[in-house]
């Protein structure tokens, strides 16, 4: 059993619920044999800072509290530290999508997430995805990184406070397909190939679902030391609107607008500018001058408690 524990609570996550989450978990918390201590972020990024000093610290877990928002940023504290300092992972899942925690078999229920994460016996070490944009720019993601569609969709969603859930995301999908359907033309090579192509939307998947619900890469695995690649090509809104189900279920590689394939190295140029998410953050907004971005897959980067 780890001695010294660090919680993350997001209290802003599901909606601001978060508070009376992390009261009622509690007496869990107090059972803990070891030294436990909480904080709570109270900006953007504020949790890839605390993640970081946990760690300089000597904590031997950082458990995130809210959703992939949350984890994103402890992920990417996390792994501003040498490996051999690095805590382990915990998530207790309380966001609006939840999807990494969904890859590792984590159970939505608060209160067994949090026993489970302090027991700290199954543990999974997992592949991380590191962002190096032309202005020199570095992050990491852990689950989906999505460029155009998808990340104007997550850029939508952010503008969505009444819904939550899949249903936000869902209604988001709705406008950007109405709103936003400019494909780029894009130069893109891997570590096994290259090839030119107008594409509307590319997601880099870690995992296999984003959004709450959305099966983009079924077969995807976090422990594999690659990673997947989705494109979907110039199209029309009638068969983008026809895609969407198609998503829900994993059955849209039928489709010859999309296209799947794997990937160490990731190299990109866009003839538009590049809106972008990585995890369901948004790391370029409208207004974006980015036209060139690298990725690459660090394998077994961290360890991280299984559900």
């Amino acid at each position: 059993m780890p001695y010294k524990v660090k919680l993350i609570l997001n209290p802003m996550a599901d909606l601001g619920r978060a508070w009376k989450t992390a009261n009622d978990l509690r007496p869990i918390a107090q059972e803990f044999k070891g030294e436990l201590t909480w904080s709570g972020t109270v900006y953007p990024t504020h949790a890839i800072e605390l993640a970081k000093q946990a760690a300089e610290e000597g904590c031997d877990i950082v458990i995130a509290m809210g959703g992939d928002g949350t984890v994103h940023e402890v992920i990417n504290g996390l792994m501003q530290v040498p490996a051999d300092k690095r805590p382990i992972l915990g998530i207790v899942p309380i966001g609006s999508g939840n999807d990494f925690a969904y890859s590792m078999g984590i159970t939505e229920k608060p209160a067994h997430a949090l026993a489970r994460a302090l027991k700290c016996e199954n543990i999974q070490t997992v592949d991380v995805g590191l962002i190096t944009d032309e202005h020199g720019r570095t992050e990491y993601f852990n689950n989906t990184l999505g460029i155009g569609f998808d990340a104007v969709v997550t850029i939508r969603s952010h503008k969505l406070p009444i819904v939550k859930g899949f249903l936000m995301y869902l209604t988001a999908v709705i406008q950007t397909i109405i709103l936003n359907h400019n494909p780029a033309k894009m130069q893109i090579e891997t570590d096994t190939k290259q090839w030119a192509e107008e594409v509307i939307m590319l997601t880099l998947c870690n995992g296999p679902r984003e959004g709450g619900g959305f099966m983009l890469s079924p077969n995807s695995n976090n422990n594999d030391g690659k990673m997947e690649y989705l494109t979907v090509t110039k199209l029309s809104r009638a068969t983008m609107f026809r895609l969407v189900p198609e998503f829900l279920k994993g059955t849209h590689t039928r489709f010859k607008q999309v296209q799947m394939g794997e990937f160490k190295t990731f190299k990109l140029t866009s003839s538009l500018p590049l809106y972008i998410h990585a995890d369901g953050e948004i790391y370029t907004n409208f207004g974006s001058d980015l036209h060139k971005i690298n990725f690459e897959v660090l394998p077994q980067a961290l360890r991280v408690v299984k559900g």
